[in-house]
């Protein structure tokens, strides 16, 4: 009968880092600067990948996918945690909830079976270079690129669907500075038995099985490069997967406590900071990981500004 009187909420307060003003600028200026960059990386990263043919492998075909997904991924938060930060009231409307729900589920969940794939990528090139060309086809990347993107899809859509199934009728606030399904499970006033167990068995089956093929493919490989006699070669094949395991590990160490870890009132504020490094740290660093470190990428970018 209570649940039969709840008037559902129309927006949600939104709880941010802090209510010092003056730390709100300067958290203003370090994510602008973060998201400016992240948007310039990765921008350039897709513009570079297109213009050069010399990237035009299954490798870059990967990175320029990725470097996509972190561009919208960090567009679905960023700028309305920017806003925000200058306003002094911090909501966001039930329908604007429901949205960067489905697509920061949608994007993270595509992000993780992009970086398995890259591992992959990164397995067939290292142990099986002859059978490189064949197994890592133009269509076999297309067909990794797709389903990455199905999954994310069939994960958005499923915690979409999760959070209809709530009610919020005690109270509206979100102690988070965006919309996810996390805090909201724990917001609601119905039965989230359903919620609970769509988000775990999501976190669980996407997640680490993601993971894992990441790990078993840098196992594999590491047995290669000890075996290559060229001192070069081994400091090429260490440098590519040191990059690959540095960003995995930020994204994944900080997905899994968020999602498989219970948070208490003395968590909440280490949640927040764990949330920032896989929304706006991280696609900021695959950019420069993965291009800077990268003697191919430097040097098409060198060939394309010496043409213009």
């Amino acid at each position: 009968m209570a649940q039969s009187n709840c008037t559902q909420v129309t927006k949600f307060s939104l709880v941010g880092f802090t209510e010092d003003s003056v730390s709100q600028v300067y958290l203003f200026l370090l994510f602008l600067l973060t998201y400016l960059v992240t948007i310039v990386g990765n921008l350039g990263i897709i513009i570079l990948i297109r213009a050069s043919p010399h990237l035009h492998s299954p490798m870059y075909h990967f990175l320029g996918s990725l470097a996509f997904v972190d561009l919208c991924s960090s567009t679905v938060i960023t700028p309305k945690m920017l806003v925000d930060l200058m306003s002094e009231k911090k909501s966001i409307a039930y329908a604007g909830c429901v949205a960067q729900v489905f697509l920061f589920q949608f994007f993270g969940i595509t992000e993780c079976f992009l970086l398995a794939a890259m591992a992959y990528d990164r397995y067939v090139a290292i142990c099986h270079p002859l059978l490189y060309p064949l197994v890592m086809s133009p269509k076999c990347c297309f067909q990794l690129v797709t389903a990455s993107y199905l999954v994310g899809l069939t994960n958005g859509m499923g915690q979409t669907i999760s959070m209809s199934t709530l009610s919020f009728c005690s109270s509206s606030v979100i102690n988070l500075f965006f919309c996810d399904i996390s805090p909201l499970i724990s917001l609601s006033t119905s039965d989230t038995t359903l919620s609970h167990t769509i988000l775990i068995t999501a976190a669980s089956l996407f997640g680490v099985s993601s993971s894992l093929v990441i790990l078993l493919s840098c196992v594999a490989i590491i047995p290669t490069i000890l075996s290559i006699n060229s001192a070069e070669g081994k400091r090429k094949a260490f440098s590519t997967c040191t990059s690959h395991l540095t960003t995995v590990s930020i994204f994944y160490g900080a997905c899994f406590f968020m999602y498989l870890f219970p948070s208490s009132d003395s968590s909440r504020a280490a949640d927040k900071w764990a949330v920032v490094l896989y929304t706006v740290v991280t696609p900021m660093l695959n950019s420069l990981i993965y291009s800077l470190r990268n003697n191919e990428v430097k040097e098409a970018l060198r060939r394309l500004t010496k043409i213009r």
